[in-house]
């Protein structure tokens, strides 16, 4: 069944996967970058409120699976709505940041160290991965294919509640160590 939704008309396979690789490759290639722009001393507060989004998205997520635990769609789809606006705009707000400031280093020693580094890591590869998924789960849910749509978010919903979670716990282990 094709919907009448004009998202169903750009998420298509074709335009999913081109941006689940563009959002990685763009992003490692900013970061890279040899030089950063003045922006002003306003961007100094990005990854304090990139927390802030991660933790809210954290939070509308398990609101969204609460509600369509008990049926309640609208709740479920307006909820999944704001976790998508919010990751969109951790995705430009992540991006400035990293146009203005070099990345922080972690300056925690010992166990903590590799605990921090594990959530990282791990925060990163599946931030990269969980894209296609929740665009996938997107074009599905506008599409009115649940089925394929319910397929999707047992993979999209657990990776994208983890990378949210775990960005607050990097950021809390590093907001220490920021200029």
């Amino acid at each position: 069944m094709q919907s009448n939704n004009p998202f169903v008309k750009i998420l298509n396979d074709k335009n999913i996967n081109v941006v689940a690789i563009a959002i990685p490759v763009a992003v490692a290639l900013l970061l890279g970058l040899p030089f950063k722009l003045d922006l002003g001393d306003w961007t100094d507060a990005l990854p304090h409120i990139n927390g802030v989004v991660n933790s809210l998205t954290s939070l509308f997520l398990l609101i969204a699976l609460a509600a369509i635990r008990r049926g309640n769609i609208t709740v479920h789809r307006t909820s999944m709505l704001i976790c998508v606006a919010l990751g969109l705009f951790f995705l430009i707000t992540y991006i400035l940041y990293h146009l203005t400031h070099t990345s922080t280093h972690f300056g925690g020693t010992s166990s903590v160290k590799y605990v921090y580094y594990f959530l990282l890591i791990t925060h990163i590869v599946l931030a990269a991965v969980v894209v296609y998924f929740v665009l996938k789960a997107l074009y599905f849910a506008f599409n009115g294919d649940f089925e394929r749509h319910k397929k999707v978010v047992k993979w999209a919903f657990p990776i994208w509640l983890y990378v949210s979670v775990s960005g607050v716990l990097v950021y809390l282990m590093i907001s220490p160590y920021y200029k």
